[in-house]
């Protein structure tokens, strides 16, 4: 058996697009893509957002945070949604121009509360008035 028999087609496909060093959570969540237990490109879909989002930590609470699957910015969650997108394609061998179409179905993240306005110095006054002179 040859290596290129080791590894299914659609895993192989994650290893040639996401080749470099700098890529391979990208290369792994591509495969978990293939590997998902879906028997449709939608319920592939929405296992990849299962897998690359969290939803919020207290639902109907104001405060409540929204924490990706892994730490990091928020762009990390929409790179792992997109590359799992791709092995979702590589498996039930949808075109590459319908893949880069979709997007997660997520509610947008909650908007940061407004920071108070900064409150106003007021003018110093000189020091003759605050601190008596004395000679030394």
């Amino acid at each position: 058996m040859i290596p290129q028999q080791w590894t299914p087609p659609c895993g192989s496909q994650c290893t040639q697009k996401y080749a470099a060093l700098m890529q391979i959570p990208w290369r792994v969540f591509c495969k978990k893509g293939c590997d998902a237990d879906s028997d449709t490109w939608e319920d592939c879909i929405v296992a990849c957002s299962e897998i690359c989002y969290k939803d919020p930590v207290l639902k109907d609470r104001q405060w409540s945070a929204y924490i990706d699957r892994s730490p990091g910015a928020a762009s990390y969650s929409e790179e792992c949604f997109h590359a799992c997108i791709s092995g979702c394609g590589y498996k039930f061998e949808v075109e590459s121009e319908e893949v880069k179409k979709v997007k997660p179905k997520r509610p947008p993240p909650p908007l940061p509360k407004p920071q108070p306005p900064p409150r106003a110095k007021t003018p110093m006054q000189s020091p003759s008035e605050d601190v008596p002179t004395t000679s030394a």
